[in-house]
């Protein structure tokens, strides 16, 4: 039986990954990081946060939904004192990106790298559409 789904796919790694993936109304999406459209990456957590979220939008955008679809969240951070250091201000980004506070699970994980070593944050979702 085959599952049908419907991809998005864009940025450098769009040969290999699809930044987006529905299968019925479950929306799954890659991991976004705190990359610009020009390549940049700013170098605090706290703006890389939201340059993820803008990332994020923009995949929902492609199956026509918003932040308020995501009901399940995970935060991949390569310092986790780093992150409570700033918690205060990541969290901002975060209700700034919902529009208050997201009714959402969140799984925080440390890891060792991302995929270029300035990057601090990668936000993964899972959408119900």
């Amino acid at each position: 039986m085959t599952i049908r789904k419907k991809t998005y796919r864009s940025g450098p790694f769009k040969d290999f990954i699809a930044q987006g993936t529905q299968v019925g109304n479950v929306l799954y999406m890659a991991g976004q990081v705190g990359i610009t459209d020009s390549g940049n990456v700013p170098a605090s957590l706290e703006e890389q946060t939201a340059v993820a979220y803008s990332n994020l939008k923009h995949v929902l955008s492609q199956f026509g939904a918003d932040m308020g679809n995501i009901v399940d969240e995970t935060f991949f951070v390569t310092d986790m004192n780093e992150l409570m250091e700033n918690v205060e201000t990541v969290y901002s980004q975060r209700e700034s990106a919902y529009g208050g506070k997201p009714e959402v699970s969140q799984t925080v994980v440390q890891v060792a790298a991302l995929v270029q070593p300035e990057l601090k944050i990668e936000i993964k979702c899972i959408a119900h559409l």
